[in-house]
């Protein structure tokens, strides 16, 4: 079902340890987070387009909306209320999701930690630099890609999860699309189950979710890996994202996964050309209506290559820390990323200067 108004918080600030941001600013608090927010952007679908205008909070909550006022008021609640634990994981600050690719053939380092071995201890340097989670996957989902078979998959990340698992309490999620790997790496120690599909690939998928107890990154993507990006099609591509990852959303509580187990990213670069990327990229804030933890994936991909004349994926780590930083600006919770200590040390000077108080940085 298709949405009729939207509802993106602007006039993002930082707000003070202990203050309340709407007797400072006339704000309301981000997701329960560091940030706070003083304007909206409401937008509205109609048969001439996507309508759009910006207000105050004030007229917010004086107008009268007729018919969208439950569905406004609804996304407001969801923007401003805390986010749960994410695997005991507090989100109280921004945290790095660290990939830890046993492919062949990933866009970025395919081959590089191919072996059992290799990817272990890359997932440990990646530990040892800052990352919050560790991502492991077994199948590259990059443009193009072909699928592989459930047992050469889980030949690649059942023993990495193993290896990890004893020697790590980092978070690990398991990257896959397929229902047989997610219950295999749950079993394996797997913290969190992140699917580029969103649970619509495999039929068995949102079963085995529920049943795991794991929280769920769902990813919107349009289409499969091998065609994706052929000719994707959209009305309004950041409203139809939004609209995917709410059905996704009620589907997975319906299946008898908690909202609370539930985090939402919007797919850079899955079933999206330069213009649709960029297009999500600036309203990253509109994804907090989903009233779930946000992530942004947007490590070494190729519109920063398109951006900037950058053929070599590995050479785009200041426009992935570009990206990275955008999306926390705009209150995003989680970014995945191949560069955790270049991330980590520019996500510190950004905090340091979002707080600007030396007392402040502990």
């Amino acid at each position: 079902m298709q949405r009729s108004i939207y509802v993106r918080p602007l006039g993002i600030y930082p707000s003070q340890i202990g203050d309340d941001p709407q007797e400072v600013w006339g704000g309301l608090p981000l997701a329960g987070g560091p940030l706070a927010f003083s304007a909206l952007e409401v937008l509205e679908r109609s048969p001439r387009g996507t309508q759009r205008r910006t207000i105050g909070l004030g007229e917010l909550f004086e107008r009268d909306w007729g018919r969208s006022t439950l569905d406004a008021a609804d996304l407001v609640e969801a923007i401003r209320s805390p986010r749960a634990r994410i695997a005991g994981l507090s989100l109280d600050r921004p945290r790095l999701m660290g990939i830890v690719n046993v492919t062949p053939d990933s866009f970025s380092d395919g081959g590089r930690h191919n072996s059992v071995d290799a990817a272990i201890a890359h997932a440990l340097a990646l530990a040892e630099e800052g990352a919050d989670i560790l991502d492991v996957g077994g199948e590259s989902t990059r443009p193009g890609s072909d699928l592989v078979a459930v047992e050469d998959e889980l030949r690649r990340v059942i023993p990495v999860i193993e290896g990890l698992r004893a020697k790590t309490d980092k978070l690990i999620s398991i990257d896959t699309r397929k229902a047989e790997v997610m219950r295999r790496a749950a079993q394996a120690g797997a913290d969190i189950l992140n699917d580029v599909s969103a649970l619509t690939y495999d039929p068995d998928a949102l079963e085995v979710a529920a049943e795991s107890g794991l929280p769920v990154m769902l990813m919107h993507a349009q289409g499969d890996p091998k065609t994706m990006n052929d000719n994707p099609q959209y009305s309004d591509v950041v409203l139809d994202v939004f609209d995917f990852l709410e059905q996704r959303i009620r589907a997975c509580v319906n299946a008898g996964i908690p909202k609370s187990r539930l985090i939402a990213d919007p797919g850079i670069g899955f079933g999206k050309h330069l213009h649709h990327n960029v297009a999500v990229l600036g309203a990253m804030s509109l994804y907090h209506g989903l009233g779930v933890p946000v992530l942004l994936g947007a490590s070494r991909k190729k519109l920063i290559g398109q951006i900037c004349n950058v053929e070599d994926p590995a050479r785009r780590v200041p426009g992935s820390i570009a990206a990275a930083l955008h999306g926390l600006s705009q209150g995003v919770q989680i970014v995945r990323v191949h560069d955790v200590a270049d991330t980590r040390q520019a996500v510190a000077v950004w905090e340091a200067a979002q707080a600007g108080s030396e007392s402040r940085l502990v």
